[in-house]
Order: C-alpha cells, then structure tokens, then sequence
C-alpha cells in the first residue's frame, strides 16, 4: 500500500508541472511584440505650408551650368519657380516642355522660369540637352530649398509611401513676395496657360481658385 502512494503523488506532481508550463506559454503569446513597424518620417518634413502675400524663402543653387542662382538676382522681374520630382520622367518631362513652348509669352511678361528638383546638375544638363530646355534647372540635392517651400512632402503610389517632392509652381512678383501659388499641380489641366495668364493680369487669383474648386 505504502508503494502506491508514491506513485499516485508522483503522476499528480507531473500533472500540476505540465499544467504550469502551459500558462506560462499562453501568457508569452499575449505580450505584444516590441518591435512594431513604426510610421517613417523625414527629419525635413515641414507642415508649415506658405501663403500668397508673404516674403518668398531665399535661396543660392547652383544651375545646370554649375553656376550659382540666387533668388534676389531676379528682384524686378517676376518668377515662375516650379519644384518637379524628377528628370526625364513622363509628367516632368511634359511639364518642362510646356514651360519650354510658352517660355516666349512669359518673358513678354518681364518673367523667368526657374525648374527645381533633388536632381544632380549632371542630370540636368542631360535632362535639359534632351529636350532641347531653354531656362535654367537648379539642383537641391539636400532638399533645403523644397524644405523651404513646403515641396518635399510624404507621398503614395500603388500602396507604397515615401518621401519626395510635390508638384508645385510659386509666382514671385517683382518685389520678392509670393503672389500665387499653384499646389500638386496636374499636368494635363494645362496650368502653365493659366500661369502664362496671370501674370499677363488676364486672370484674377480669385477667377484662379474658382477654377481649382471645379477640378477638385
């Protein structure tokens, strides 16, 4: 009798063991993971967005001919200053051609047109030799400027987020100040007639935003 004992406290001990084993792995599947995917941020995110009628941000890049542009060079004349993602893409390209076609009726407007984009000045030259570009193209390889601007924004395609630049054209008027802003611009809704327009004082910025709240 004494025998048996010992082997029932035994089985009961392995039991009470097992049973001990299984809440303790239950428990280790209810912690959450530390290592959760964390939403990406870039340290020149800037939320601040400018506005018309205020002082346009300075700046020195240098252009496709490596030289140096400053924004004062131009005080007297008005600017069209337009921020592209990329060289030799589909839109930028179609974007820069238009500025190109219409660059002879800006210049009646005693205004210049200046491309900006992250690109290198070695693909500017290549950008601008392709399509036969007749303005400047300035290179902000650190995005300070499109910082400066509002321009280097998060973006989304096919599901997938990052970090570049948006669409966007600035009207500088003669005395450094912003006068209109053209934002995520769409380059099939010929906009650059609309800018050609303006600065010919054949459109209003009022008659301009009614237009943009039709499209959007």
């Amino acid at each position: 009798m004494p025998k048996a004992t010992k082997k029932s406290t035994v089985k009961k001990s392995r039991v009470k063991k097992k049973v001990v084993v299984r809440k303790v792995s239950a428990q280790k599947k209810n912690v959450p993971k530390k290592t959760a995917a964390r939403k990406a941020v870039s340290p020149l995110a800037n939320k601040a967005m400018l506005a018309a009628g205020q002082p346009a941000p300075e700046f020195t890049l240098p252009n496709d001919e490596g030289q140096l542009v400053s924004l004062a060079d131009y005080r007297g004349q008005k600017v069209v200053l337009y921020f592209y993602p990329e060289d030799d893409t589909p839109g930028c390209t179609k974007e820069a051609c238009s500025f190109r076609d219409g660059l002879s009726a800006i210049h009646l407007r005693r205004a210049v047109v200046l491309g900006v984009s992250a690109d290198t000045v070695a693909s500017h030259v290549k950008f601008k030799q392709k399509f036969h570009l007749t303005f400047p193209l300035l290179s902000d390889i650190d995005k300070t400027v499109c910082n400066a601007y509002g321009v280097w924004q998060e973006k989304q395609m096919f599901g997938r987020r990052f970090w570049g630049i948006v669409r966007t054209t600035f009207i500088i008027d003669e005395a450094g100040n912003i006068a209109k802003i053209f934002p995520k611009v769409k380059v099939d809704d010929h906009y650059v007639l609309w800018a050609i327009m303006f600065l010919a004082g054949c459109i209003s910025a009022a008659a301009l935003w009614r237009i943009d709240r039709k499209k959007s």
